[in-house]
């Protein structure tokens, strides 16, 4: 009788008895391999923090002041005819009914199902140095801060544009005062990240500058929001320290934040200082951000269009005097667009759900789904690659209108394709921080489904069990040993110890890569993908050169929550298009367990909860499939994977 399974507590999640000496040992690591300047900068934000100097810094205001400086709108805007054009029959009513579901109250975050519109935090309000990043009153931050973003703000505005309807200013002034009087300047949790703050000035002036001229934007109305922005623009430089030691798109978009300020006030005392800063840490940030080969420092789809979005943006605004992108960012931002377009599938736009997602989604000039990707990367070859493509969405017309030429380089990743299938062999190599810990991951498609898939995200900040836990090896499709992450996790979102990557091989039927997560034991693995028809076969390979008497291997796959049947290590899948074998073969006592959303449906194994879960969009997750087998076994060892697709 098999034994009763037991529930397992989440990947490296806090551990009571963890002595001080891992945790010396952990910040000594991460000092090292952050960097000594990263990690010196943080801990002079923690500082500054601690001692309560950014209260200075950033004074609480109970309101913003009416400034002497006028507004002045971004222009060079799309008319509605070209507008009409973009959008067709189809999106225009698309944008009118998002717009006309933000106007009954209602907004959609990280792509999702509506949701009430709340802009008024929890009173009292405190200065933001008082507040943590995570859980506020028991709820994820991210909640309070992605309406806070506006990007609701800009379908208002776009559909004001497309239609000239008045009531979409009406709503957009009604959501917007009501914002400004319950956050006020520096308190509440609105304030606490200066990346939130940048974002919320992008949208705030994107949706001022077409609404500019409507009765509803009265002058008394303008010189308030633009106060505000002159606050926006005011709290981003103090913390930039923070933004430095992170070397991700917090850099970024603060930067384009400043330069966004700049450009539309002009005439404040630091509106030079803000240009000034804002073209440093910009094209500063592109050039060591971006690899050569387009690859992002922070190996996530959803940031690298993140990323690709405020370039696209801060380009806009260099279009209006503006001094913008050095030849060197441009170089990069081209074969940054190379690498997502070389990342989408053909049939859906869709791209992998690699590394982090936090939903982010800050232009959402588009009626597209938000996992939609053609948008961003037709705009941003448009933009960086000299690409003549048509334009097929409303993204381009608002930051891409004008091709530019650049210097272009061919997508890296490790694809192939077969008719309607094609792969991908995940084989990174970081100079930045991983976000999850999946060497060697493999995702396949068919038909424009995600057939073996990453697990995602769902959530970052949670009660209890399900802070960050899908970023661990054990959710991704690779090969675990003896039970140990390929990384070693030292906190919500850290890694340490990286498992770095070798490309072996690459042809138009076969791909191979090995990496060294597990070098502490001495055990290299290695993996190729190749394919012949409608066959893919995945082999993996541990090699050892020190004496290593058995391992303990557990190789997986999350799969989509379709009817299933299990035979051995032989799992048949009745897809919409017809059935999908899956078979694991090459040792000898393999054992194979099937888990969806938390439960054991076959064989024996834990239960862990964590597991049988896809996530698409940061707060969803949905049932799948977790087809994993295990078998213990001498190195050298070779498992082969294959899976067989029905006929096109």
């Amino acid at each position: 009788m098999p034994a009763l399974p037991q529930r397992h507590t989440a990947p490296g999640t806090t551990n009571p008895a963890m002595n001080i000496t891992a945790r010396i040992l952990h910040l000594w690591k991460a000092f090292w391999q952050l960097g000594p300047r990263a990690s010196l900068l943080y801990v002079l934000y923690q500082l500054a923090v601690r001692l309560r100097l950014y209260s200075l810094l950033t004074p609480a205001r109970r309101a913003a002041p009416l400034p002497q400086t006028p507004f002045v709108s971004l222009a060079g805007w799309p008319s509605e005819e070209e507008m009409r054009g973009a959008l067709g029959v189809d999106g225009r009513r698309a944008l009118l009914a998002e717009a006309d579901e933000i106007l009954a109250g209602q907004v959609r975050l990280f792509g999702g199902s509506p949701v009430p519109l709340d802009l008024r935090p929890a009173s009292p309000l405190w200065h933001w140095t008082y507040y943590k990043t995570g859980l506020f009153g028991g709820r994820d931050i991210k909640f309070i801060w992605e309406p806070a973003r506006f990007g609701w703000a800009t379908v208002l505005a776009r559909a004001y544009h497309a239609s000239g309807d008045e009531k979409y200013a009406e709503g957009f002034w009604l959501q917007t005062e009501s914002f400004l009087t319950a956050n006020p300047p520096n308190q509440g949790p609105n304030w606490v990240s200066a990346q939130e703050v940048a974002l919320r000035l992008i949208c705030l002036v994107f949706s001022l500058s077409l609404l500019k001229n409507s009765p509803h934007s009265s002058e008394a109305r303008i010189k308030r929001v633009a106060a505000a922005l002159a606050e926006h623009a005011r709290r981003i430089p103090p913390t930039l320290l923070y933004a430095r030691a992170q070397g991700n798109n917090h850099l970024l978009t603060e930067a384009a934040g400043l330069l966004t300020a700049a450009a539309v006030l002009p005439s404040d005392s630091q509106a030079a200082r803000w240009r000034r800063l804002g073209l440093k840490w910009l094209n500063r940030g592109l050039v060591n951000q971006i690899a050569a080969d387009g690859t992002y420092t922070q190996h996530s789809a959803n940031y690298h269009r993140l990323m690709l979005h405020t370039a696209l943006w801060a380009n806009r605004l260099s279009q209006g005097g503006v001094r913008g992108l050095t030849t060197a960012a441009r170089t990069r931002l081209a074969a940054a667009a190379e690498w997502l377009a070389g990342l989408l599938d053909p049939e859906t736009g869709h791209v992998p759900n690699l590394g982090p997602n936090d939903g982010a989604h800050i232009l959402p000039f588009t009626t597209q789904p938000f996992d939609d990707f053609r948008p961003t990367a037709v705009a941003a070859r448009r933009a960086f690659c000299g690409a003549a493509d048509d334009i097929v969405d409303e993204l381009s017309l608002w930051v891409a209108p004008q091709v530019a030429g650049a210097a272009t380089a061919p997508a890296p990743h490790l694809r192939l394709t077969s008719g309607r299938a094609w792969g991908l062999l995940r084989a990174a190599r970081y100079t930045g921080r991983p976000g999850h810990a999946d060497p060697l991951h493999v995702d396949l498609w068919w038909r424009g489904l995600n057939v073996a898939r990453d697990a995602g995200t769902y959530l970052y900040n949670a009660k209890g069990e399900w802070a960050n836990v899908l970023m661990g090896a054990d959710v991704h499709n690779t090969l675990m040993v003896n039970g140990r992450q390929p990384m070693t996790r030292a906190g919500r979102f850290l890694w340490l110890d990286w498992a770095q990557a070798d490309v072996l091989e690459q042809t138009k039927t076969r791909v191979a890569a090995a990496q060294d997560g597990y070098r502490a034991l001495g055990v290299r693995h290695q993996r190729a993908v190749e394919v012949s028809g409608a066959v893919w076969r995945i082999t993996d390979e541990l090699h050892t050169q020190v004496p290593v008497t058995r391992c303990k291997l557990r190789l997986h796959w999350l799969l989509p929550d379709w009817p299933w049947t299990l035979d051995g290590t032989t799992l048949t899948l009745q897809s919409p298009h017809g059935a999908v074998r899956v078979n694991v073969g090459g040792a000898v006592g393999l054992g194979a367990s099937l888990t969806r959303a938390g439960e054991l449906l076959a064989g024996v194994g834990a239960v862990v909860y964590w597991r049988g879960w896809y996530s698409p969009t940061y707060s969803v997750k949905e049932p799948a499939l977790s087809f994993a087998v295990e078998v213990e076994s001498s190195l050298p060892i070779a498992l082969t994977t294959e899976f067989l697709f029905p006929g096109d």
